[in-house]
C-alpha cells in the first residue's frame, strides 16, 4: 500500500554516494525532508529533475528542509552523477528497490521505478506526495510550496 499524506514516513537506512549510511530517522525533530525517488542517474528526465532540486537547494535549506534523492543505482553511480552536475544533496542507493516498494513509489502497474516526491515534516509525517513521470520541475515547485505552507502554520 503506497505511503500517503498523513502517514508516518517509513524509516530506512541506505548507503549514500559518499560511502556513509543515512537513516530517515536522523532528521526527525531537526529538519523536514524532501525525499524524491527517481528512475536512473544521468538520464534526461532524472538529470533535469535533480538539477532543478540543485538550483533551489538553498531555498530548501532556508525552509528548514533537507533534500534526499533515491534510486536503484549504485553509490558509485551516484558519486559520478553528483560530481558531473554539482549536486549538493545526498543521493541514496536503493539496490533491489526495497525502500521504493515500501513507499509505493512505482509506476506503470508497479513494474518500473516511478518519479515520486514526498515532503516529510520534522515529526516524520508525510505532508505532501507528488507523483509525475514527466513534470520534472513540478516536483521541486510543489515541494517548495508545501514547505512554505507548513512554515506559515
Amino acid at each position: 500500500m503506497p505511503v500517503k499524506v498523513g502517514d508516518t514516513a517509513p524509516d530506512f537506512t541506505l548507503p549514500a554516494q559518499n560511502g556513509s549510511s543515512v537513516s530517515l530517522s536522523e532528521f526527525r525533530g531537526k529538519k523536514a525532508v524532501v525525499l524524491y525517488f527517481y528512475p536512473k542517474d544521468d538520464t534526461p528526465g532524472c538529470t533535469a529533475e535533480s538539477c532543478a532540486f540543485r538550483d533551489q537547494y538553498e531555498v530548501f535549506q532556508s525552509a528548514g528542509a533537507e533534500v534526499i534523492g533515491v534510486s536503484g543505482d549504485s553509490s558509485e553511480s551516484h558519486q559520478r552523477f553528483t560530481a558531473k552536475y554539482n549536486l549538493p544533496f545526498t543521493l541514496l542507493s536503493d539496490k533491489g528497490d526495497k525502500v521504493r516498494k515500501q513507499y509505493g513509489a512505482t509506476a506503470a502497474f508497479g513494474l518500473f521505478p516511478g518519479r515520486v516526491t514526498y515532503v516529510i515534516d520534522q515529526q516524520g509525517v508525510v505532508r505532501f506526495v507528488f507523483d509525475s513521470m514527466l513534470n520534472f520541475n513540478g516536483h521541486v515547485e510543489e515541494a517548495l510550496k508545501t514547505l512554505q505552507q507548513l512554515a506559515a502554520k
